[in-house]
């Protein structure tokens, strides 16, 4: 067997002898042109950083290079790490590897950032600690998803459409809790809603909208004001409580949908955004999204609770 010494100049030599064989550009991605990172080789031969050849199979499952049909490696939905590609460029070119990987780190600490250029999904009205079901197809999101899985935040802002802005200026986090991946790429996505935000500034990244945002929080009150507020609470809530029981077909229909009415919290102000059970009931009415997210965007638990108690008192009165 070989010892320590000869074993460091059998390593040297295989790094001078692949040094004098390959050059940078021999070991870069015919994607993106810079040096492979996480290679995987397709069953056609090819190979690509694992990230290019994800972003290209967003949009239609053949080889990037060959056309030929990848949907079964798409179906089988992992990739496999290219060893011994890996290994030729750490024994080789060691330092450009590490300086490529700094790259890939710093891309997704930038990615990661929870208030600055956070991800947009456009798409419906989401609630704090309500579930939000999503079905993802579009290129551009299957591309979104898959960074807030990579950089571990699993999470991103859901927004409604607005005219002229792309979108409302108001917005929920959401927080991925499961993922399930279809054959063809498409993926059902389970997520919760988090925290309310406000958008500051929007912008783009790779096809999806971006926000730069601050977060809302219901303000505080004390005394005599948080009294009268856990009276308003009790008697909203025994309204929904009743709107709940009243038994028409549609609420019936709603309750199978949605679950039951959340368990009325103790602490009312434990929460920056309140009681689960407003947004849950926000959720099931029958209101207008413009109206949701007026709702929505206000900072005053009071407000509301009044404005829910003035809605169930109107269904309550509605014969059935």
């Amino acid at each position: 067997p070989l010892d320590n010494e000869e074993e460091t100049a059998a390593a040297k030599c295989t790094q001078t002898c692949l040094g004098e064989l390959l050059s940078i550009s021999d070991l870069e991605c015919s994607l993106c042109i810079r040096m492979f990172f996480e290679p995987v080789t397709t069953p056609c031969g090819h190979t690509f950083c694992k990230e290019c050849l994800e972003r290209c199979l967003d949009h239609q499952p053949n080889c990037p290079l060959c056309k030929q049909s990848l949907r079964e490696y798409l179906k089988a939905g992992s990739y496999s790490p290219t060893v011994l590609l890996q290994d030729i460029m750490l024994a080789t070119f060691p330092a450009q590897l590490a300086e490529r990987r700094e790259l890939h780190q710093a891309e997704m600490a930038e990615l990661s950032n929870l208030t600055k250029n956070i991800p947009i999904f456009v798409c419906t009205m989401s609630f704090p600690g309500i579930a939000c079901p999503l079905h993802v197809f579009e290129p551009r999101y299957r591309l979104m998803i898959r960074r807030c899985q990579e950089t571990g935040t699993r999470r991103f802002g859901m927004c409604i459409y607005e005219n002229v802005k792309s979108f409302a200026d108001y917005g929920c986090m959401l927080e991925i809790r499961q993922i399930k991946l279809l054959a063809d790429g498409r993926s059902l996505v389970d997520t919760i809603g988090r925290r309310r935000f406000r958008v500051l500034r929007r912008g783009h990244r790779d096809g999806y909208n971006t926000a730069d945002i601050e977060y809302l929080e219901d303000k505080k009150v004390a005394g005599e004001e948080l009294q009268e507020l856990q009276c308003l609470h009790e008697s909203t809530y025994r309204l929904a409580q009743q709107f709940c029981e009243h038994g028409d077909l549609a609420s019936r229909h709603i309750l199978m949908q949605h679950g039951p009415l959340p368990e009325k919290e103790e602490d009312i102000q434990a929460s920056a955004d309140g009681p689960t059970w407003c947004w849950w009931l926000i959720s099931i009415l029958p209101l207008d999204p413009s109206y949701q997210l007026n709702l929505f965007s206000t900072t005053s638990l009071r407000a509301r609770l009044t404005q829910l108690q003035r809605i169930l008192s109107a269904l309550l009165q509605q014969p059935p």
